[in-house]
């Protein structure tokens, strides 16, 4: 991209004081005209470049000229690279990582290397072509289609892609859905047949924030759990350690909403006997009767 191929010269020149106009090219895998166009656009921004022909000419930034270096410091430039870092994990391009290596190294990288985020998931070799399809799609303002997995039901859905999210430690897809006719979060997991329709659109003004949680998750059915001593490390990591009370016999007690009693009791069964319902009262008995349906079936 121009952007980051202009930020690149500016800190070579920064760093390296001058450099000829070959050698940017060679370094940035580009012609010399498109870096004697870049030198142009520096110029026309405000930035004070000269060339000097022959041995020993080159592109420098004009003596006496202070370009404020506190726009980047080192703590910046680490930031970036870290966030670089993130998006190569999940990238099929290796665009992020030739990124990477053409901005300069803060001095003070020991610490940013201590940071590592890692936006793969468990599917991955799925993901980063799907990633880069969707991606271009957004760019392109093409049409999507694809066979979409959920709780009801597998269905066909056509999409006009606005944005590529990651949230809830998972890749979702935000975009117009003509078949619901309405804004949709798609999760990347749970899309079959990805294509790219020929097909493009004019791009709709999209609500932010996208999608509330409250939207997503919301807390229609409020309900109360008992726990066992053992399930505090998975209320910890899910919810956070002031998410129960300790009960003095050392049990732990949970209240909070879900979205429905489905929910409720998928998620109370996962603890296994370590977690009873105590409200609502059809929760209970709903997740009293599928114990009885489970039991009958290993009881064979």
């Amino acid at each position: 991209m121009t952007i980051d191929r202009l930020i690149g010269i500016l800190a070579v020149l920064l760093r390296e004081g001058q450099v000829t106009a070959g050698s940017l090219a060679d370094r940035f895998e580009v012609s010399v005209r498109t870096i004697q166009r870049d030198i142009d656009r520096l110029c026309r921004a405000g930035i004070p470049l000269r060339t000097a022909r022959g041995a020993g000419g080159g592109v420098s930034i004009m003596e006496g000229y202070a370009l404020d270096r506190t726009v980047l410091t080192n703590a910046d430039r680490g930031a970036i690279l870290a966030g670089l870092r993130s998006l190569d994990s999940v990238s099929g391009t290796g665009c992020y990582r030739r990124l990477m290596e053409r901005l300069p190294r803060p001095a003070a990288a020991a610490g940013d290397d201590c940071v590592v985020i890692d936006l793969a998931s468990w599917y991955g070799p799925v993901l980063a072509p799907r990633l880069e399809a969707l991606k271009a799609a957004c760019a392109g303002c093409r049409l999507v289609r694809f066979t979409y997995c959920a709780p009801g039901g597998d269905s066909l859905r056509t999409v006009e892609p606005d944005k590529l999210v990651f949230r809830w430690s998972s890749w979702y897809l935000h975009g117009w859905c003509r078949d619901r006719e309405d804004w949709r979060l798609f999760k990347l997991g749970r899309m079959l047949s990805l294509e790219t329709l020929e097909e493009t659109f004019s791009p709709r003004p999209a609500p932010w924030p996208i999608t509330p949680a409250e939207q997503v998750y919301p807390g229609r059915l409020q309900a109360a759990v008992r726990f066992a001593p053992s399930a505090r490390w998975r209320l910890v990591d899910e919810y956070g350690a002031d998410s129960f009370q300790v009960q003095p016999d050392g049990g732990l007690l949970f209240e909070r909403s879900f979205p429905g009693q489905e929910e409720l009791v998928r998620w109370a069964l996962s603890f296994g006997d370590a977690a009873e319902i105590l409200s609502p009262a059809g929760a209970r008995r709903a997740l009293a009767d599928l114990g009885k349906k489970i039991w009958e079936k290993y009881d064979k």
